[in-house]
């Protein structure tokens, strides 16, 4: 019963996502709601300017629509809803401002960093006054240690580093979008190993809902998930990682995520300590595509990196 029902919220938050998407690229292209492409991303993006922005509205509908419909409204959930839905909506504000200032520059560090940060508190809170366990276990290994009132700070830090780092990863059409429908459905698994049903929902709704955004999505894109989105996507998958106390297998399922930061994080302290460039361009995805790879090769290569991945977290935590 339990498979049958997560089944039933892929397909549903599919169709809902896919259905979605078509009717708001009328109305955004009317509202002249277009993506503003970076001058120094490759050139061959630049043909993608004026593409509507803001496709990450139809996951987040399609997700609250399947999973108030499916779930059992725990707490687990509400806090899902809650990170996921807040990340988003500083999405929303940053695609907004860049919109109405006609510039690639939304929000600034500060404040996108502030409403980060206060959504990971107020998460905090909750947990901890619901007795949630501090303890971080080791992937693979039945160990795990207390560490406290130190979990606050680690937790900012894996809200937020994951947040940006998926926002990282959407620079090419596609490739959040199944990257991230892959994690959702390791985490789906692993919620579902351990009896957390609404959990296993969520992300079977996330599943559906990504997947139903690609449909639309797939190279060439006709819409673009933007902040609203990538930050979206990036809360849910940190806290599904939290609730399912798998927070250090998220460095393992979310791979993909990690070696795009690492890319940034690596070009920067190499161009500023030594003046010279590691990547023609940072993040990776842009270095193999000046290279000569096509944007959908790209694409698929990394989608199958994230499988492989995904599959050796399961395994860890489940299989093992």
């Amino acid at each position: 019963m339990e498979l049958r029902l997560i089944i039933y919220t892929i397909i549903a938050s599919l169709i809902i996502s896919a259905l979605l998407g078509p009717l708001f690229i009328p109305v955004l292209r009317r509202l002249k709601f277009g993506q503003f492409i970076r001058e120094e991303g490759p050139k061959t993006h630049y043909k993608k300017a004026g593409t509507p922005t803001m496709g990450g509205i139809s996951i987040f509908l399609a997700l609250i629509f399947t999973v108030l419909k499916f779930s059992s409204l725990s707490l687990e959930l509400y806090l899902l809803l809650f990170v996921s839905l807040g990340f988003a909506f500083l999405g929303f504000l940053d695609d907004f401002i860049k919109i109405i200032k006609k510039r690639n520059l939304g929000l600034t560090a500060k404040q996108k960093l502030f409403g980060q940060l206060f959504i990971a508190v107020i998460l905090y809170y909750f947990l901890v006054n619901n007795g949630f366990d501090t303890h971080l276990y080791i992937p693979g290994l039945d160990i795990g240690f207390d560490i406290g009132w130190l979990y606050l700070p680690f937790l900012v830090v894996l809200t937020i580093g994951t947040s940006n780092a998926t926002n990282l990863t959407d620079g090419l059409d596609g490739l959040l979008a199944g990257s991230s429908a892959i994690s959702f459905g390791a985490f789906s698994i692993i919620a579902l190993s351990n009896s957390q049903f609404d959990v296993a929902i969520f992300g079977a709704a996330m599943v559906g809902s990504v997947l139903g955004f690609l449909v639309v999505n797939a190279y060439p894109a006709k819409i673009f998930m933007g902040d609203t989105g990538s930050l979206g996507i990036g809360g849910a998958l940190a806290t599904m990682a939290i609730l399912t106390k798998t927070e250090l297998l998220l460095v393992i399922i979310g791979g993909i995520y990690v070696i795009e930061t690492l890319s940034v994080i690596i070009q920067v302290a190499s161009f500023k300590t030594r003046g010279k460039r590691v990547f023609r361009m940072s993040p990776i995805h842009y270095h193999f595509e000046l290279n000569g790879w096509s944007e959908w090769k790209v694409v698929m290569v990394f989608w199958l990196i994230g499988f492989l991945f995904a599959g050796i977290g399961i395994y860890l935590e489940v299989l093992l």
